[in-house]
């Protein structure tokens, strides 16, 4: 029987699948792979350009059907990266110098995910063939993140893994978890994302369905479409087989983390209170807050969500705030954060006021595309 499907294997130590939320400054990543993603990867193995996909190879790649199991879902991971060494940055003096913009990009670390793609099978066959022979490099969504498997190594064995299925979830199901090395750890359920399209059984989608807007239509400049995802689970046995299961939204969530609710009236109360201990100025530049520049930072989480004390908020101006906001980010904090009082967080926190000022000044030439910048 012809194969109708095709099958991915994504792993390595990094993974980004970007999704259209993610800004140039800051970049984050999906928690599975993306379909501008996966396709972005197979136009790479057919030696396809941006300008050359228009035409007709992104349509044929968007309708296919793809489902994604999750059989690592990998820990978040942040790092640092500069974009364009030879940008004009202005200097906390006003003067300029040439220098790169600082961004930070979120990752997937030590993820695994099977993909399973079904379609025409003269296209499935094709697919097949490039990602076997690829003529670019193939990377897990950027290119710092390079596959540590091979991506078609299911496809190898068709005796012990078909790629004929009537639809993706059995497809995913034919493929057994398996561990990487002795005393890996077997999970009991593995959660799986699949495309969701009407049928006479069910003309409408279902409450928990995800918008992803990830089916590009463009990629130069890129623009994507939207499209339904729905999140089911996968019963993993003992030896490996994977059964179905129920859906994930039947089970208990984990505990919810404590964040800030700005809208609670305590909060905004004891908010109140800390600006006026503060007598309305930055406790870090001593720079006079009101209004919409009047910002307080949470030294703790622990009661963040309604119950904080005035003990656990500082008074900071806006660039202030986010300067240390993007230290917390950098270095991973989590309940406890940054005392911006503390002199040992002082010349950390006026170095990333320096960086903030000068990447906002070029950004913001840049948007109103002033002849300087041009």
């Amino acid at each position: 029987m012809s194969a109708n499907t095709v099958f991915l294997r994504l792993e390595g130590p990094m993974q980004a699948w970007g999704s259209h939320e993610a800004k140039f400054v800051i970049r984050r990543t999906m928690d599975a792979p993306t379909k501008s993603g996966v396709i972005g990867l197979l136009l790479a193995a057919k030696g396809i350009s941006r300008p050359e996909a228009r035409t007709d190879w992104l349509s044929r790649l968007s309708d296919l059907k793809m489902g994604v199991r999750i059989d690592r879902p990998g820990i978040r991971w942040w790092d640092y990266h500069t974009v364009g060494a030879e940008m004009l940055m202005r200097t906390a003096d006003g003067g300029h110098k040439k220098g790169a913009m600082l961004t930070r990009r979120e990752y997937l670390c030590d993820a695994s995910f099977l993909v399973a793609l079904q379609g025409e099978i003269g296209l499935i066959a094709e697919l097949e063939c490039a990602l076997q022979k690829p003529k670019w490099t193939l990377y897990l969504g950027r290119k710092s993140c390079p596959p540590s498997r091979p991506l078609c190594e299911h496809q190898e064995d068709k005796s012990r893994y078909p790629s004929d299925h009537p639809d993706i979830l059995s497809a995913l199901q034919s493929v057994p978890w398996r561990p990487r090395y002795k005393g890996d750890q077997q999970p009991p359920i593995v959660e799986v994302l699949c495309d969701w399209y009407p049928s006479e059984t069910e003309p409408n989608a279902p409450d928990d369905a995800e918008t992803w807007y990830d089916v590009p239509y463009s990629l130069d400049p890129p623009a994507h479409l939207p499209r339904l995802v729905t999140r089911k689970s996968f019963i993993v046995s003992p030896n490996g087989d994977v059964k179905n299961g129920t859906s994930t939204q039947n089970f208990t969530p984990p505990p919810p983390r404590p964040r800030a609710d700005y809208g609670n009236t305590h909060y905004k109360e004891v908010r109140l209170n800390r600006l006026q201990k503060d007598n309305h100025l930055c406790v870090f530049c001593k720079l006079p807050l009101f209004g919409k520049g009047a910002t307080v930072q949470h030294i703790t989480y622990r009661h963040a969500g309604g119950d904080e004390r005035i003990e656990e908020l500082r008074s900071l101006c806006r660039l202030c705030h986010d300067a240390v906001t993007m230290i917390e980010y950098g270095a991973g904090m989590e309940m406890e954060r940054i005392n911006p009082e503390e002199e040992r967080w002082r010349e950390r926190i006026r170095q990333k006021r320096d960086e903030i000022v000068a990447s906002r000044s070029i950004e913001t030439r840049r948007r109103r595309l002033e002849a300087e910048e041009v």
